[in-house]
């Protein structure tokens, strides 16, 4: 049954994609085998965020799953057979992030929805932090080649709520596009719109900037993506497995301030599991935030 699914969805991914461009450099055979098992990919980390100048323990958690996604809506799709060529399969990203500010806490969420098969950069990016002065939400929608509208809700009189349009690639599109294959990355100069999650953090503008990207290979087993800002602002590296399904092990975002100092958030990987978590949803299967070490 298991394998009747894999072949299913691998032949979905074919006829959807029809008289569209699609990934060349990647191996479907053997990344459905992995993506379309019905389950998650959950991964832990231990997170080191710098938040008013310090930094702040806490913990990451990355949740990669693929879903039946709307073309026209950008949505998950509630019944995908019906869809028909609507529907586009995505690998989805969950990363939350939680840690504590002196007394009160931060708790962030970005999603990102990369399409699988067709090459195309992301769909759909949001991002939501909650702290006890108030909530944000910003949402950005595809809408050409290179193109996304948005906008951005947010407790914050000067920034109030907007709508916007940018140019350029997603950075939060980079840990999708590792997943699927390093190769769909440009390497070079980009114009890059900085992460969701940065830009709540530092209350900057919407805006894409200069980038250039790299991936090094550093051992026999990890490889190591750079992206780094031409305003030497920032810097965004992300440690994964050189090798097929890629998978995340550690990443740091290097701040430069303006006094020469560098603020380093850093998150490493605990534990991963592949699961079915929507299913565990009883207090039986508590037990299973403690196999992935989850302390938030």
């Amino acid at each position: 049954m298991k394998n009747q699914l894999i072949i299913l969805g691998i032949l979905g991914l074919g006829i959807m994609s029809c008289g569209r461009s699609e990934r060349k450099n990647v191996d479907f055979e053997e990344w459905g085998k992995y993506w379309f098992q019905g389950k998650a990919e959950i991964s832990s980390f231990d997170l080191l965020q710098y938040r008013y100048g310090e930094a702040r323990e806490g913990e990451a958690v990355l949740i990669f799953v693929t879903e039946d996604f709307s073309r026209k809506n950008q949505v998950k799709l509630d019944d995908p057979e019906k869809a028909g060529r609507d529907k586009i399969s995505v690998l989805k990203l969950n990363q939350t992030r939680d840690f504590v500010t002196g007394i009160y806490p931060y708790h962030m969420m970005l999603s990102a929805f990369t399409p699988t098969k067709e090459k195309s950069y992301g769909l759909k990016f949001t991002a939501s932090s909650q702290e006890w002065c108030g909530q944000t939400f910003s949402q950005l929608n595809k809408k050409g080649e290179e193109s996304y509208s948005g906008k951005l809700f947010s407790y914050f009189e000067k920034e109030g709520d907007q709508t916007f349009s940018v140019n350029g690639m997603m950075e939060d599109d980079l840990w999708n596009l590792i997943r699927i294959n390093p190769s769909e990355i440009p390497l070079g100069n980009v114009k890059m719109l900085p992460s969701l999650l940065y830009q709540r953090l530092s209350h900057k503008e919407f805006n894409a900037e200069s980038a250039f990207i790299q991936i090094e290979k550093l051992s026999d087993t990890r490889s190591k993506l750079e992206l780094t800002y031409s305003s030497g602002v920032r810097t965004l590296r992300i440690m994964f497995e050189h090798d097929f399904p890629f998978h995340i092990l550690e990443w740091e975002e290097v701040q430069n301030k303006s006094n020469g100092e560098k603020e380093i958030t850093y998150a490493k990987r605990k534990a991963v599991k592949n699961i079915d978590y929507w299913k565990r949803n009883k207090l039986e299967d508590e037990f299973l935030r403690k196999e992935l070490n989850l302390n938030y």
